[in-house]
């Protein structure tokens, strides 16, 4: 191998990322904003406690503002994000790769 090829082989694990980590994070932070949200309106309490956030039970089938709901919607919060992370981290990991053709 040439220096200029081992330099691109080096860029390319540089600035390659982890897909599986990021998706991970992603996870865990999204999965702990919809519980942390929902436990707080819970606890907060009121007449009508939480109409907005009730709105995600459109698209997360069985969440509700409750404390059972908080729990789905860690479940939720982190597998939408690991996804997101997992996608995000592949079609950048694609664009470096292609760069470095």
């Amino acid at each position: 191998m040439s220096q200029s090829q081992d330099y691109d082989q080096l860029l390319r694990t540089v600035l390659a990322i982890n897909n599986r980590i990021l998706g991970l994070v992603l996870g865990i932070i999204a999965g702990l904003g919809i519980f942390a949200a929902t436990l707080w309106l819970v606890l907060k309490g009121g007449p009508s406690v939480g109409p907005h956030m009730a709105l995600l039970g459109q698209f997360l089938p069985g969440y509700s503002v409750t404390y059972v709901g908080s729990v789905l919607g860690l479940i939720y919060g982190f597998v939408v994000g690991y996804i997101a992370g997992w996608s995000i981290g592949r079609l950048y990991n694609h664009f470096v790769y292609l760069r470095g053709r």
